[in-house]
């Protein structure tokens, strides 16, 4: 069954390229276009396109077809080209021509805008719960192990003293700003371009505005032409914050597996969260972590296939857009399952203790012998001349004694203060507006 279908017949090979892989990814989006259509036939009685008796029976079906989307049973049958399609054809089949009625003021290309902005404003919401967790992993782990002294690098080369607080602690704050990003996408995608039809309006009296309500989104896309050019655009920039996300997490993979190393040996994880080899015995390695690396990677390059789709494309409704449903649907559970194989992990990490005490660590201490040089009356570059003769010459010997205590350092991690900014940023979400959306289902 195709909505657009009239006296002929589409060539099999055709239907088959065109419908592409929709059928699979819509159903990541059935439950957000019954809600849609909810909110639409509510919205189409109030201006008269539907009587009251109309309304019951169409929202008391389609709260049955919610129920079984939300369960996981919803199937969209062969033949039948996408979600859209599925639910009409469920509603037509059980009431009739009643059915029919509830397309009235819309096209497809509006309701799967509002399909996918739903959706991607709920898979917002729960990447930032994911990373709010990963966060408040990351901020007690800092807190846990602030003094053990970490070796810091420069270019691959001993530079100076760090702290696994220190690195635990950068990571927490290094997701803060990723929020900023999730923040952004979210505000973007919580607007309502129900009611643009396929880009140009309609005559017909809607109220757009009480489905903005009723969906709980922000606010309009008011103009219809830049409602329709959203397509696209809003996946585009909850990739960039998927991207986001992911490059904080490529680096700390990539931290994990060199310090895994036994070059480094700054830490491990039980035997059991590695993996081993066929034919070395020895081998603990750390798959997860080099995975974790590897899916980051490939998320980190999502923003730029579906800009690459989008280049060159005029206004309007193109079929190119389909495509990008295939790219941003499961990006979402990846990023999710990469968060929170790294919180599992990070559970049960393994710190070194006493890393510095080696000696071949023993000149990352060179620039507090400097500093104390200075806090002595020493002018910083007669200083620095003097350390460094000294290890020129073999007479250096390490000051161990670490006293940073500024904002941020090893004696300051300033922890607190990091929450606090994670607190701001997750309560600028206002995810409680969202969730008048519930009330339809109610």
């Amino acid at each position: 069954m195709k909505l657009w279908q009239k006296n002929y017949q589409i060539k099999d090979k055709v239907s088959q390229f065109t419908v592409g892989k929709d059928r699979e990814t819509d159903l990541f989006l059935a439950e957000f276009d019954v809600l849609g259509s909810i909110a639409h036939i509510k919205m189409l009685e109030s201006v008269g396109l539907l009587t009251s008796a109309e309304l019951d029976i169409l929202h008391a079906e389609l709260k049955n077809i919610y129920q079984i989307a939300k369960e996981g049973k919803f199937e969209i049958k062969e033949g039948v080209e996408d979600v859209h399609s599925q639910v009409e054809f469920l509603l037509t089949e059980k009431l009739g021509e009643v059915g029919k009625k509830i397309h009235s003021g819309r096209s497809r290309n509006d309701q799967v805008l509002v399909d996918l902005k739903l959706f991607i404003r709920n898979e917002l919401k729960d990447l930032t719960s994911e990373v709010k967790q990963l966060f408040d992993l990351l901020i007690l782990l800092s807190e846990k192990y602030k003094d053990n002294l970490l070796v810091g690098y420069t270019h691959f080369q001993i530079a100076m003293p760090s702290s696994f607080g220190l690195w635990f602690g950068a990571y927490a704050e290094s997701l803060i700003d990723d929020l900023l990003v999730v923040h952004a996408a979210y505000k973007v995608a919580n607007q309502n371009p129900l009611g643009s039809a396929a880009g140009y309006g309609t005559s017909f009296p809607l109220n757009r505005k009480m489905t903005t309500e009723l969906l709980g989104f922000e606010d309009l896309n008011y103009n219809s032409v830049y409602a329709q050019m959203t397509r696209g655009k809003t996946e585009k920039i909850a990739a960039f914050a998927i991207s986001c996300v992911a490059g904080t997490l490529n680096k700390l993979a990539a931290d994990v597996c060199l310090y895994m190393s036994q070059n480094f040996d700054f830490l491990t994880f039980p035997k059991e969260f590695t993996t081993g080899s066929s034919i070395m015995p020895h081998k603990k390695n750390p798959d997860v972590f080099e995975l974790i690396r590897a899916k980051c990677s490939r998320l980190a390059a999502l923003p730029n296939e579906i800009s690459l789709i989008l280049a060159n494309m005029p206004s309007g409704y193109h079929r190119d857009l389909q495509l990008i449903k295939e790219n941003i649907v499961p990006a979402f559970a990846e990023i999710k399952d990469c968060l929170q194989l790294t919180a599992y992990l990070l559970e049960n990490v393994i710190v070194r203790e006493n890393i510095t005490a080696d000696d071949k660590y023993k000149y990352i201490f060179s620039v507090e012998a400097v500093n104390k040089e200075v806090l002595n009356g020493v002018s910083f570059r007669d200083a620095y001349l003097k350390i460094g003769m000294q290890i020129e010459n073999g007479d250096y010997e390490p000051i161990k004694e670490i006293r940073h205590t500024h904002e941020g350092s090893i004696g300051n991690l300033c922890n607190t203060e990091i929450q606090q900014k994670m607190q701001r940023i997750l309560q600028s979400f206002e995810f409680e507006k969202a969730e008048k959306i519930n009330d339809l289902v109610a």
